[in-house]
C-alpha cells in the first residue's frame, strides 16, 4: 500500500501586510497589532518631530506659522520629495541608490540641451523619462543578475551620469522654452493668499500613486517581503528578481521627474545640479521611518522627513546670523538619532 503526502503550496503576496509580516488572520491578532505598531511609531517620532520643530520656530520668528511659510516648504522640496519616493522604493528591499543626485543633474542637461536644439516640450519629457528610467533598469539588472551589491553598482552609475553631463556640456544651459517657463512660474491659488507651484502637484500625485502601489497591490507586498526576507520571498514562489529591477527602475523614473521639477525651480541645466542630493534623498527615507534593512517603512514618513529637513533650512534661514553649514550638522545629527531609534526598535522587536 503506498502512502502519499501533500506539500502545502506556497502563501500568496495577498497573505502579507504591507510590511511583509503575516497578517493577523495568520498569527495571534494581539501580536499583529504590536508588531504593526512599533513599525508605526518612527513615522509618529518623524511627526512630532515636525511639530515641535515648527512649534519652536512659531515661537521665535514672527510669520513663521504664515500659510505660505508652510506652502514653501513644498515648493521648495518638491524634487526632494519625489527623489524620496523612488528611494523608499529601493530602501525598502534593503538596497540602496546612489545615483539619484546625478540623475538630476543629467535630467536637467538633456532637458536644457534639447529644448535649446528645438524638440518639443513634450518629446523632451519623455525623453528625459526614458534616460532615467533606462539608467535604473540596467542597473537593477545589473544587481540582480550579477549578485552585485548596490552600493557599487548605484556608485558607478553615478559617475556614468554625472560624466554624461560633462560630455553633454561643461557650462550651465539656460532654459528658455515658453511651456517650460510658464510651468515654472505659474501659480495655484488656496485662499487666504497661499499660492502653490505646479511641481507641488505633480510631486503630490507621485506620493499618491507611490502609496496606493505600494500599499494596495501585489507588487507592493512582494516589495515588502523582498526586504523582509529575499530568500523567504523566493521560497513563496514570488517574482523576486523582476520586483527588484522594477523598484530600481522606479527609482530611476522619479529621479528623472525629479530633475524636471528642479529644471523647473532653477530653469537650466546644469552638470554639478544635485550634488549630495541622493545623501539629501536616504536621509529623509531614513529619518522618515524606512528601516534600512528594508521591509519596513512608510511613504508619507518619507514625505514627513523632507519636510522635516525643510523646516531645519527655514529656521537657519530665518536666524539669519547661521551658516547653511548647520543645516548640514542638523542633518547629520537626526540621521544618526534615527538609526540608533531604529536599532533599539528592532531589538525590542526581537
Amino acid at each position: 500500500m503506498s502512502t502519499s503526502t501533500s506539500t502545502p503550496s506556497p502563501a500568496p503576496a495577498s497573505a502579507l501586510t504591507p510590511h511583509g509580516a503575516p497578517s493577523a488572520r495568520a498569527g495571534h491578532p494581539a501580536s499583529s497589532r504590536l508588531a504593526r505598531s512599533r513599525r508605526v511609531l518612527p513615522v509618529i517620532a518623524t511627526f512630532v518631530l515636525f511639530v515641535l520643530l515648527f512649534g519652536v520656530g512659531s515661537l521665535r520668528y514672527e510669520g513663521f506659522t504664515s500659510g505660505q511659510v508652510v506652502a514653501n516648504l513644498f515648493i521648495d522640496n518638491a524634487f526632494l520629495i519625489v527623489l524620496a519616493v523612488g528611494m523608499t522604493f529601493v530602501i525598502l528591499t534593503g538596497g540602496i541608490d546612489l545615483s539619484v543626485g546625478a540623475v538630476v543633474a543629467l535630467s536637467t542637461m538633456v532637458a536644457a540641451a534639447c529644448l535649446r536644439a528645438g524638440l518639443p516640450a513634450p518629446v523632451v519629457i519623455l525623453l528625459v523619462l526614458l534616460v532615467g528610467s533606462t539608467l535604473g533598469t540596467v542597473m537593477g539588472l545589473i544587481i540582480q543578475r550579477f549578485e552585485l551589491q548596490p552600493f557599487i553598482v548605484t556608485l558607478a552609475g553615478m559617475f556614468l551620469a554625472r560624466g554624461l553631463c560633462f560630455v553633454i556640456g561643461v557650462e550651465s544651459i539656460s532654459i528658455k522654452d515658453p511651456f517650460f517657463r510658464s510651468l515654472a512660474t505659474g501659480t495655484i491659488e488656496l485662499g487666504g493668499g497661499v499660492v502653490i507651484t505646479w511641481s507641488v502637484v505633480i510631486a503630490l500625485v507621485v506620493v499618491a500613486v507611490a502609496a496606493w502601489v505600494l500599499h494596495r497591490t501585489r507588487f507592493g507586498r512582494t516589495i515588502y517581503a523582498i526586504g523582509g526576507s529575499e530568500s523567504s520571498a523566493t521560497l513563496m514562489g514570488l517574482p523576486v528578481a523582476r520586483v527588484k529591477v522594477a523598484a530600481y527602475a522606479i527609482s530611476g523614473l522619479c529621479a528623472s521627474v525629479a530633475g524636471l521639477l528642479f529644471s523647473l525651480y532653477m530653469l537650466s541645466g546644469y552638470g554639478l545640479h544635485g550634488v549630495g542630493m541622493e545623501l539629501d534623498a536616504i536621509a529623509s527615507v531614513v529619518i522618515g521611518g524606512t528601516l534600512l534593512s528594508g521591509g519596513v517603512g512608510w511613504v508619507v514618513g518619507s514625505v514627513l522627513g523632507v519636510l522635516v529637513l525643510g523646516v531645519i533650512q527655514t529656521l537657519i534661514s530665518f536666524e539669519g546670523t547661521l551658516s547653511s553649514w548647520w543645516t548640514k550638522i542638523a542633518i547629520g545629527s537626526l540621521l544618526l538619532v534615527f538609526i540608533v531609534m531604529q536599532r533599539l526598535f528592532m531589538r525590542r522587536g526581537a
